[in-house]
């Protein structure tokens, strides 16, 4: 087909330069797209969608009081990385989430990082994500967060910031998986071409993490995917993973706390023990006995068995304390603060809107940047300056003034871009990626990571609840390296 791509202005493209030429290692991608004719490329489009549609890959949209079933939004054109770069992405991943594992671990015992004055303590106390009730507990090797979504994003010159760390129940990974596994499918010339780095092994890597938390040692522990159900917009992904681990799908119902504070399965033998939960439910619905006392969704007296170091939780309760779009801003400070080292991948410049002097520059300039509440997800509740109008933008105002330590304000950075099937032609789109990071007495990161993109041309919101797509992320080791 006729290749009349244009760069967007003020972006990185992935896979163009500004002159229009691929890059260095990308030449085989761009010259198979150059000899794809549309008709030939559309086709294989529409396969695509029709084994998205055949093996039932769904995400679930919660709109005006319903939840709508919708299939997985795909675009055939991959998103390319050079391994190089990767392995130093790698790196500051790991380095990321060991301290804030450290963080965890710090703020729920000795609190040193406040008595030092690095991160201040009122941050705690304001926290939504605090438990009391995990003061006081260290989890195995000092690990809160098994698993972890860093969203990643480059800015207009290609250097890749950190955006955000999800670590409460981060999801995505089994689209992630499925993403390659219908590339393959619909491009199988391209993995002929090039090296592309496996990412088939994360169930395994997954299973081997929980089982590194089991309470008691055994080959085979039994480990459990709790989920709330069928109803959950993530759905999809539990019964995947349980699958592939080989592990059983588990609703609150299921699971029961015996006399000896641990957790059983009820099965058709009877009751058999659990040696670690993979909860994929938010900490106040965990356990009635300790937190919302009419949650059906959990298991009385769970957080009694996981004290008692009688069953392994991952991600442990109380983690998401680090996911707060505030302590964000202090991650830079505590990798020099506990690993005595420089971060390897930046954050995006923030502002704090509790810190007075931020919070009037934010104000006096909405307009031109992106708010962000401290714990929302999914893009809900986030404040685009330029998008908005003069009642919404009075709004943010009204909210900030009322509850400044709830929000963060950054500058709009211009996402990356990289070519994405439009109809009958390739245009940019703009793009973030959601690597995931295993955590426990080892560390492992997934060769690439789920890349979301914003299929509305222009826009910058890139998640799929937000009318969002994907595509797969190819890690490409050059020919001779």
């Amino acid at each position: 087909m006729k290749l009349d791509y244009k760069n967007t202005p003020n972006s990185f493209d992935e896979l163009f330069t500004p002159t229009g030429r691929a890059r260095q290692g990308l030449s085989e991608l761009t010259g198979f797209l150059r000899k794809m004719s549309t008709g030939n490329l559309n086709q294989r489009q529409r396969n695509a969608e029709m084994t998205i549609r055949t093996m039932g890959i769904t995400f679930t949209v919660y709109s005006q009081g319903e939840n709508i079933d919708r299939e997985w939004p795909f675009d055939i054109i991959p998103r390319t990385i050079m391994k190089k770069e990767w392995d130093r992405v790698q790196q500051g991943l790991v380095q990321r989430l060991t301290a804030l594992n450290h963080f965890i671990n710090d703020v729920y015992n000795d609190q040193k990082i406040i008595k030092d004055k690095v991160v201040p303590g009122d941050l705690l106390k304001s926290s939504a994500n605090f438990r009391k009730e995990c003061v006081g507990i260290t989890p195995q090797f000092g690990v809160w967060a098994h698993i972890c979504g860093s969203d990643l994003i480059r800015d207009s010159d290609g250097t890749m910031h950190v955006l955000e760390d999800n670590l409460r129940v981060p999801s995505g990974v089994s689209y992630m998986l499925e993403n390659r596994n219908i590339s393959k499918r619909v491009l199988p010339e391209l993995f002929e071409s090039y090296n592309i780095q496996p990412m088939d092994n994360y169930p395994t890597q997954l299973f081997d993490t929980l089982s590194s938390i089991s309470p008691y040692p055994a080959d085979f522990p039994e480990v459990v995917v709790l989920t709330p159900g069928i109803f959950n917009s993530a759905y999809f992904e539990h019964s995947f993973l349980a699958q592939r681990m080989g592990a059983e799908l588990v609703e609150g119902s299921d699971l029961v706390v015996g006399d000896d504070d641990c957790v059983y399965m009820k099965t058709v033998a009877g009751l058999s023990r659990v040696d670690v939960i993979y909860r994929r439910i938010d900490d106040m619905f965990l356990d009635p006995e300790v937190f919302y006392k009419d949650s059906a969704l959990g298991v009385n007296g769970l957080m009694r068995a996981w004290k008692k170091g009688n069953v392994g939780l991952a991600n442990a309760p109380g983690a998401g304390v680090a996911d707060d779009k505030v302590v964000y801003t202090y991650v830079p400070d505590m990798i020099r603060y506990y690993l005595g080292e420089d971060p390897i991948l930046p954050n995006v410049p923030s502002f704090k809107c509790e810190d007075k002097s931020q919070r009037q520059h934010v104000l006096e300039n909405l307009e031109n940047l992106v708010v962000k509440p401290a714990n929302e997800s999914g893009g809900y509740g986030m404040y685009i300056g330029p998008r908005e109008n003069r009642r919404t933008t009075a709004e943010m105002k009204r909210r900030i003034k009322a509850n400044p330590r709830n929000y963060i304000a950054q500058p709009i950075i211009n996402l990356s871009t990289v070519p994405t099937l439009c109809d009958n032609s390739i245009e940019p789109r703009h793009v973030d990626l959601r690597p995931f990071i295993l955590q426990s007495d080892r560390s492992f990161v997934t060769a690439g990571g789920l890349t979301r993109v914003a299929l509305v041309k222009g826009s910058l919101v890139v998640n799929s609840s937000q009318g969002g797509g994907s595509k797969d992320t190819w890690i490409i080791e050059e020919k001779g390296s």
